[in-house]
């Protein structure tokens, strides 16, 4: 029995809440559990120098954690990004691009800020859903305006935690999970298609069909998320 109750293929329960501020282009608040993530993107007409006149746009991430979304209070990373979080921020800004037509968005870049509310686990997982629901919805309106001839877009990025607690796979761990698991990972798809997958032996070493069997988890999952993706930012 898992720790929650839940099934093995069970998320947890998930909430895309799309326009959940004002100000941005886009942004979305997704709660999957107790993990809670606020994701804005905002529109520049602009591209970083190494892209000037090449046609082509960009999308990047930043991600942070606020002190208290933690059972302890963290201190704030006033003097720069530190390494755990300058590797997620990349992953997320890795992610979303690969799932982005950089030509067909234009000379701009679209910045998507993932800030950690609360923290149950999955904090990176759940930043690279939502923030493709905050994307979405900031591209919406460049075809709106007409600013774009064809959507960058398609379909949608999503990722999940799987991972092996007690040797059977397990897919969405939260905290308690992930913080026993033999063997922890994250993997994000879009479509049918592997985006990125880390996975590593926390206790024991794994073979090749576990590894199989948690790919195919997480597949289950990334298709529930991207339903719930569409059905947001439509």
């Amino acid at each position: 029995m898992r720790p929650s109750g839940r099934a093995p293929d069970a998320l947890r329960a998930l909430h895309l809440e799309p326009h959940a501020t004002r100000h941005a282009e886009g942004s979305c608040l997704v709660r999957l559990g107790d993990t809670h993530v606020l994701c804005t993107a905002s529109l520049e007409e602009r591209v970083p120098p190494f892209l000037k006149n090449t046609g082509k746009g960009w999308v990047t991430a930043e991600y942070g954690m606020l002190p208290r979304a933690t059972t302890t209070r963290g201190r704030r990373e006033r003097d720069g990004a530190g390494g755990r979080t300058h590797e997620i921020q990349r992953l997320v800004g890795r992610s979303l691009r690969a799932g982005t037509d950089l030509v067909a968005l234009g000379e701009r870049q679209i910045t998507v800020d993932c800030d950690v509310l609360q923290a149950d686990g999955g904090t990176r997982c759940a930043a690279i859903t939502g923030g493709w629901v905050a994307l979405r919805l900031a591209v919406n309106r460049l075809l709106a305006a007409k600013a774009v001839h064809r959507d960058p877009l398609g379909a949608p990025v999503s990722a999940i935690s799987v991972g092996l607690y007690g040797g059977v796979p397990l897919l969405d761990l939260d905290y308690p999970e992930d913080s026993e698991a033999g063997v922890d990972a994250n993997v994000v798809m879009t479509g049918d298609r592997l985006v990125e997958v880390q996975m590593t032996a926390e206790g024991a070493t794994f073979g090749r069909d576990q590894m199989a069997a948690l790919l195919d988890l997480a597949a289950l999952g990334c298709a529930r998320l991207a339903e719930a993706q569409r059905a947001a930012a439509a």
